[in-house]
């Protein structure tokens, strides 16, 4: 009761603060205001240059980083140049490519996941920043009063979906889960905020769990494979690294019939069971969207509420569950490839 009660509070607190600063939820599309500022764009002649700096290759940050570039394209058409950029994994590697993006002078800088907005925050104060797929600013960004809004020149969308009903799916898919596996990479700061919300929800509803954290994809394997000789169930939030080795992870866990509930849909998709998913072309949109009203309105993003998905949604992969013989109860959405 007290994790739904919690969970209402926030949901309203957010709410409210996307009222305050006039920023929509994180959908939708600004069909009429997106064609008037392509016109405006068009007759002065400005064009926009914009980076994005995306921290791995996988579907969900795809996802993310192609709504992105199709809400500016649908707002200012050629006169926007967006240069993106693929980190493949690497924190340092973000960094040289932000401070490209700021030695160039560019109007905006967009950060696809929290390593790449943690470097974006160190490159430059002044350039507005609009952040995707980052699970918490405030963890993120090591803000101690958050309010909903950063304060300094970073704003964006958060791909976070409500880790209290993610906990409930585990109990509702395996009931007599004795241990439940937390798997995430250490090195991933907003993955260590979602696991420590997991475990005071598993330990609110007395059921036990294990984190097994693994450093990079090296030592995955065996990670994974002490996990499920000790544990009934494997919990993984949206991490990267784990999602770009998902193929690694189930080839462990299908063999030993493990139930896994991902963070996100094409994680799941990719060797899972399970999700309670948002979408990522929708966050990434919205991004987007907002990086419009920073660049031809002037909006302020210290001031600009962090938008989160309006809607999410309980899925199952029915390739895996057939893999490990698992019957899904009713309420899940089947999600073939």
């Amino acid at each position: 009761m007290k994790k739904r009660l919690l969970s209402i509070l926030m949901a309203g607190v957010l709410a409210m603060a996307a009222v305050a600063c006039g920023e929509p939820a994180a959908t939708g599309n600004s069909g009429s205001a997106a064609t008037e500022s392509k016109a405006d764009n068009a007759a002065s002649g400005k064009t926009y240059h914009v980076g994005v700096c995306q921290l791995v290759q996988h579907d969900a940050l795809d996802a993310a980083t192609q709504g992105f570039v199709d809400a500016l394209k649908a707002a200012y058409g050629d006169s926007v140049e967006v240069e993106v950029q693929n980190a493949q994994g690497d924190s340092a590697t973000c960094s040289t490519i932000v401070n490209g993006f700021v030695a160039n002078n560019y109007d905006l800088i967009m950060a696809n996941a929290t390593p790449a907005l943690q470097a974006a925050v160190s490159a430059t104060t002044t350039i507005p920043i609009v952040g995707t797929s980052v699970t918490d600013y405030a963890t993120a960004l090591a803000i101690n009063d958050w309010n909903g809004t950063t304060g300094i020149n970073v704003t964006g969308t958060s791909d976070l979906a409500p880790l209290d009903q993610q906990e409930d799916m585990i109990l509702e898919l395996v009931p007599d889960a004795k241990k439940v596996a937390i798997l995430y990479c250490s090195a991933e700061a907003n993955s260590a905020y979602q696991a420590s919300k997991i475990k005071e929800y598993l330990t609110e509803d007395g059921v036990g769990f294990e984190e097994y954290t693994f450093s990079d994809s090296n030592d995955l394997q065996a990670v994974v494979t002490a996990a499920v000789s000790e544990c009934d169930a494997m919990y993984i939030p949206t991490d990267n690294t784990a999602a770009s080795n998902m193929t690694l992870i189930s080839n462990v866990t299908g063999p030993a019939g493990m139930p896994v509930i991902c963070g996100e849909e094409n994680m799941m998709k990719a060797g899972g069971l399970a999700t309670l998913s948002i979408n990522y072309y929708d966050i990434g949109y919205a991004a987007g969207e907002m990086a419009v009203e920073i660049l031809t309105n002037g909006k302020n993003p210290a001031e600009m509420a962090i938008g989160t998905a309006a809607t999410s949604t309980k899925e199952y992969y029915p390739l895996y569950a057939n893999t490990i013989g698992f019957t899904v109860p009713e309420g899940y959405k089947a999600v073939e490839d």
